[in-house]
């Protein structure tokens, strides 16, 4: 009896020692994600695995308006951040969000970006600069397809200089693909994201001029969780955190401004 006995208390013992797996260990949770928030995204990712290593995360890179149309077509993403918050607000109406829930955690900046090497003098000339006879091609973002594209097309027409530039205008199909267009030479200076323009790939390549945030409407971002996500636990707590403190500073860093709690 005595074998017996050991046998069960050492039994009771592993039990009480073994804490309860977590919901989220082991979960890869899937994003789609605005190109604006790229830089931002992949130090925030750092962030959320240094405190929960047991999950996953994988972001895709793209424009808003082509992943919308992706997940109105089930692409298998657990969460989208959008570069504004339309493209959300149409999910969570067609009763594609878990929960309802569109969460605003970012408002975008816009900057006129051109190379180091370039002899235009964008940080004087501001939007001028695109009258500028050296000038022959401007990237945007597809205005279509990316909300940063849109709220160029709208600065221009606000600062009075649209007509000039719209036949010099090339477009990419996102603002990374817009970035590329400028910084190869495929076009001469072009609409960036501000995040861009401040992140460490691209602070020493070029140099940037910031369009007044009274010149386009708000570049307010949202988020959403897809309804259909097979990963609703580790989703919303990557939402938790995304709207948290610590996630906001990071977001800062990467020249986002706050939306109001």
């Amino acid at each position: 009896m005595t074998r017996y006995t050991s046998i069960i208390l050492l039994g009771a013992a592993l039990l009480v020692g073994c804490k309860p797996a977590s919901k989220t260990a082991g979960t890869t949770l899937t994003l789609a994600v605005a190109s604006s928030v790229q830089f931002a995204m992949e130090d925030l990712i750092k962030t959320y695995n240094t405190a929960h290593p047991e999950v996953t995360v994988k972001a895709t890179y793209g424009s808003s308006g082509n992943f919308f149309a992706q997940i109105q077509n089930q692409a298998p993403f657990d969460v989208f951040f959008a570069a504004d918050m339309d493209y959300p607000a149409k999910l969570a109406k067609a009763g594609l969000a878990l929960d309802d829930q569109v969460s605003p955690y970012a408002i975008g900046g816009l900057v006129l970006w051109v190379p180091k090497a370039s002899p235009l003098d964008v940080e004087k000339l501001g939007i001028q600069a695109l009258a500028d006879p050296a000038v022959k091609k401007i990237a945007i973002a597809n205005p279509k397809l990316a909300p940063y594209g849109s709220a160029a097309v709208a600065a221009m027409k606000e600062l009075k200089v649209y007509e000039q530039a719209e036949s010099k205008l090339v477009l990419g199909e996102n603002i990374t693909q817009t970035a590329q267009f400028v910084e190869s030479g495929a076009a001469d200076i072009g609409f960036l994201a501000l995040s861009h323009a401040v992140s460490d790939k691209m602070k020493d390549k070029g140099r940037y001029w910031e369009v007044p945030a009274a010149a386009f409407p708000a570049i307010e971002q949202g988020l959403v969780i897809i309804k259909s996500t097979p990963n609703a636990d580790a989703a919303r707590a990557f939402r938790e955190f995304i709207l948290s403190d610590a996630a906001a500073k990071v977001l800062q860093r990467h020249g986002f401004k706050l939306p109001q709690k």
